[in-house]
């Protein structure tokens, strides 16, 4: 009877969620996944994002030449200087779907957003929400809690300017111990001004703004020193492109569709690089194969759509393929500006495209010195994919979407995709036996790694943990590939384990610095100590907490008191999978490998795996952002 119960499909199956109540039971629909502020595509950035989203679009407009910003005790204001929500609707559009301006393309030309959805989700997912709005002297406030409206004031007369703010805490019971990192919020607020010249940004006590766009992008993610001639800056109706060769390998990109940071990418990035190729070998004259074109490109691409498409409501990869006003496709559309705009730039600077040639030409001689050891070295990664158990992959796969599963879902376990990489067969193990199988794969190296410091790329090939570790990642052929959103070192908190950390990272930087630059790279921390108080006869008044430091440690014994048990974790192996499953489940506690801007790769290195010193430890610690005990080597 009751399976007969399970089964019974009937009217009473039938369920009506409200707005709120089905944002807050499938926030991934909406916002991408959850994550606690780790990681740049995490929940509570992309809420910033949507509110300051229609800020943009009124400054877009014309309306609005600054927007302030704050943070604190994480609770979010964004004050915009725009129209101001018309009064009446000041309700209607922050908690009703499918309500706002953004449908009427007059309205909002090229805007980023059209569906009326970012505000309701912002709403949804915060503990505390108000929105204001002035305009034309009169002003309304709403407040809502978790969605739910708890005051509507009358309008009263201001003498304030117009605009809207919005005020919100994102609600902890779902961002689980988030916070928000200053790189990230950097980044974010850099990209809006590049991408809107002479809008300012004020947040906290500091200023934003930018008057070259995408030229300043490139001269803030790029070492002069390091470029093989100056950056190119070229600008059309609705696309601006900037680009220069450096000596890193990979290719590195920044894209954005009407003032959004599509990180991964979409049809116009698709159609800047096949418009690129396309443009150099009809200026040589010479079918360069494409690698050699854009190995160590590092550019930038900013076009304006009305009305786009996005493959999801976080709006990070462009599907639109056609540019609708202009009656053609967004490939054909950003061929055809490069065929003229850079064909004329590169017979106007012949020195520029001499540049260019030489280091195409340079990339095509490394490529052809390497093709008999990537051919073996490939043969040699799928013969062992077959005979050991170095990669104990996830079940999610890129391709599900292509199974006819849900889009939206797909999209949020690719943002969730997590590479362990582990030493050892005690911490590989525990981290297997207690992992989320759906989204997260185990990587086990044997022993420590190589030092690649300044060798060659030959050595990935060379080397079989990095091949197979390349491999793994699906990067052999380039980043746009990559099989796991996120990589994370987990080693034991020793010295060995900080020397394989450091071992890693130089692996990463060196060859695929792209994987770092774009946030995909990480440290797992895992508790020091177990507090726990001494066993009983009553089970239930059992207490159990895992310290990260001393600090918390100290904390957790005022907490239990008495005379606690205390355990210090000497390696991962030590914690059972019991234990490691709180570690890398919802509570997880990632530590980011961040660049910052002023730092260079090769500048980097040099201290990295240098010689040791007081002053590498200090630059380690305090620009990479994680806290290593250096080794002597």
């Amino acid at each position: 009877m009751a399976d007969k119960e399970m089964f019974d499909y009937n009217e009473d199956s039938i369920k009506s969620l409200d707005w709120k109540e089905h944002i807050r039971l499938r926030p991934g629909m909406y916002i991408g996944k959850l994550g606690d502020g780790s990681s740049p595509d995490d929940g509570v950035y992309v809420l910033l994002k949507e509110v300051i989203d229609n800020s943009i679009d009124e400054h877009t407009m014309g309306f609005g030449k600054h927007i302030d910003i704050s943070i604190k005790d994480k609770i979010v204001s964004v004050r915009d200087y725009g129209r101001g929500i018309p009064l009446g609707k000041v309700v209607d559009v922050v908690s009703k779907i499918n309500t706002g301006a953004k449908y009427d393309s007059k309205a909002f030309q090229k805007s980023v957003g059209l569906n009326g959805v970012g505000t309701k989700a912002v709403n949804a997912l915060s503990d505390f929400f108000r929105v204001t709005s002035t305009r034309e002297g009169k002003q309304k406030i709403a407040e809502f809690e978790k969605g739910i409206l708890v005051h509507e004031s009358k309008e009263i007369k201001t003498t304030e300017e117009n605009g809207t703010q919005i005020d919100f805490t994102p609600d902890e019971k779902i961002f689980k111990n988030f916070r928000y990192l200053q790189e990230f919020l950097d980044n974010q607020f850099w990209n809006y001004c590049y991408l809107n010249a002479g809008l300012v940004i004020n947040y906290n006590s500091k200023r934003y703004v930018s008057k070259n766009g995408l030229l300043d992008l490139l001269q803030r993610k790029t070492n002069e020193d390091e470029l093989r001639y100056p950056i190119i800056h070229l600008k059309g109706d609705d696309i601006e492109v900037a680009f220069s060769h450096n000596n890193q390998y990979g290719e590195e990109y920044y894209s954005f569709v009407n003032g959004q940071f599509t990180t991964q990418g979409g049809t116009h990035l698709s159609g800047f690089r096949e418009g690129f190729v396309k443009t150099i070998r009809d200026f040589y004259k010479k079918d360069y194969d494409f690698a050699d074109i854009r190995g160590s490109i590092c550019a930038a691409i900013s076009i304006r759509v009305q009305e786009p498409v996005f493959e999801s409501q976080t709006k990070t990869k462009l599907g639109s393929t056609l540019m609708f006003e202009k009656g053609t496709a967004v490939k054909t559309f950003i061929t055809d500006f490069l065929g003229k705009d850079l064909n004329n730039f590169l017979h106007k600077n012949p020195e520029a495209a001499d540049a260019i040639k030489r280091k195409i030409e340079q990339n095509e001689r490394e490529r052809k010195d390497m093709a008999g050891i990537k051919k073996l070295a490939n043969e040699r990664a799928k013969k062992a994919n077959l005979h050991n158990k170095k990669l104990r992959d996830c079940r999610y796969h890129f391709n599900d979407e292509a199974e006819g599963k849900n889009k939206e879902e797909v999209n949020t376990k690719k943002l969730e995709s997590t590479l362990f990489i582990t030493e050892g067969d005690s911490a590989s193990g525990s981290i297997t036996k207690s992992r989320n199988v759906e989204t997260q794969a185990v990587f086990s190296l044997r022993g420590k790694p190589l030092n690649c410091f300044g060798l060659t790329k030959k050595i990935v090939y060379e080397n079989e943990e990095f091949n197979l570790l390349q491999h793994a990642l699906n990067i052999e052929t380039g980043y746009e590939d990559l099989r796991y959103n996120n990589i994370v070192i987990a080693t034991d908190a020793d010295v060995d384990g900080m020397h394989i950390r450091l071992l890693l990272m130089t692996f990463f930087l060196q060859f695929f610095p792209d994987l770092v630059k774009n946030g995909h790279l990480y440290i797992l921390e895992t508790p020091l100590f177990r507090v726990r108080n001494m066993p009983g006869k009553n089970k239930e008044k059992q207490e159990t907490i895992y310290c990260y430091d001393e600090s918390e440690k100290q904390k957790a014994i005022q907490k239990i008191g008495g005379n606690p048990e205390i355990t210090r974790f000497k390696g991962l192996g030590e914690i059972s999978p019991e234990e490691f499953g709180k570690f890398i489940g919802e509570d997880i506690r990632l530590q980011p490998v961040m660049l910052l801007p002023e730092l260079h790769i090769q500048q980097l290195l040099d201290y990295y795996m240098g010689k040791n010193s007081q002053e590498r430890q200090d630059f380690i610690i305090d620009n990479l952002k994680v806290e290593l005990d250096l080794v002597e080597e």
